[in-house]
């Protein structure tokens, strides 16, 4: 469904991905990681033609995004769905509305049929009982399912999610999580997850690919990347504070800026 090849981006000059290969398979759950920085939204932003590679090639079903003209690329961007950090809801639109939104934008659906499918979306993921609420009056893990609803509106073949469970207390970061999977078998889409928690990623993550200084250091089944000998993989793992990713960030030794300094 994805494919990046020999991807090369930075922003001035600090190179966030450098000569990246990646395949992001057809109906499964891919699951971005990494340490903070390390060019996982930057992916993601690629795919969707918000930005364009420096470098190379990004493939969206064989179509490369970065030779798309705005109609080609707004074409394309109807078949992905995108859940945005935290939701980004529209804070004057109420759930309903919300969830409408894309439709109303992309399609000439009648009020009856447009109605339909809203329940319908808000029905998966379990809000159709709060479609006449505001933002303002659901919690944080609700909102983010309305936007999951808002994602899968226009029935995309790729939904992207950019840290989906930050934030959420444990009983929505559970229900989180088995929603993407079960809306990634029911609907038959392909889903790329990126996100800092572990446990619940590794849960659902059909393949797991772990980024770190402007490439990918490991990727495989969520077993496979757990037992990888690198450096860098394990000290993401198993949350070591210290490692190939330091502590202290570069700068100065102790002693030149210290140094003659006496208590």
């Amino acid at each position: 469904m994805v494919e990046l090849r020999d991807v090369v981006f930075g922003y001035g000059k600090r190179a966030i991905l450098d000569g990246v290969n990646l395949v992001i398979p057809r109906g499964k759950v891919t699951a971005i990681m990494g340490a903070s920085g390390g060019g996982k939204t930057t992916v993601l932003r690629l795919i969707g033609g918000q930005i364009r590679a420096q470098q190379g090639q990004v493939l969206f079903d064989g179509q490369n995004v970065g030779e798309m003209d705005h109609a080609r690329l707004y074409e394309a961007r109807r078949r992905m769905g995108m859940l945005f950090q935290f939701g980004a809801l529209f804070a004057d639109l109420s759930v309903f509305e919300n969830v409408a939104f894309p439709l109303r934008e992309h399609t000439k659906l009648s009020e009856d049929l447009l109605r339909g499918v809203v329940l319908m979306k808000l029905n998966a993921v379990g809000l159709r009982g709060a479609r006449d609420l505001m933002p303002s009056e659901v919690s944080g893990g609700m909102a983010r399912r309305v936007a999951l609803a808002r994602a899968i509106a226009l029935d995309p073949e790729l939904i992207m999610y950019d840290e989906p469970f930050a934030g959420l207390d444990p009983i929505s970061l559970g229900t989180a999580a088995q929603l993407i999977r079960r809306l990634n078998d029911s609907l038959g889409v392909t889903s790329i997850v990126v996100s800092h928690d572990l446990e619940e990623t590794f849960q659902i993550a059909d393949h797991v690919v772990i980024l770190a200084n402007g490439a990918i250091v490991a990727q495989g089944t969520p077993a496979e990347v757990q037992e990888s000998s690198d450096p860098l993989v394990r000290q993401f793992v198993h949350a070591l504070p210290d490692g190939p990713v330091r502590f202290h960030y570069p700068g100065p030794t102790v002693e030149e800026d210290f140094g003659g300094v006496r208590s």
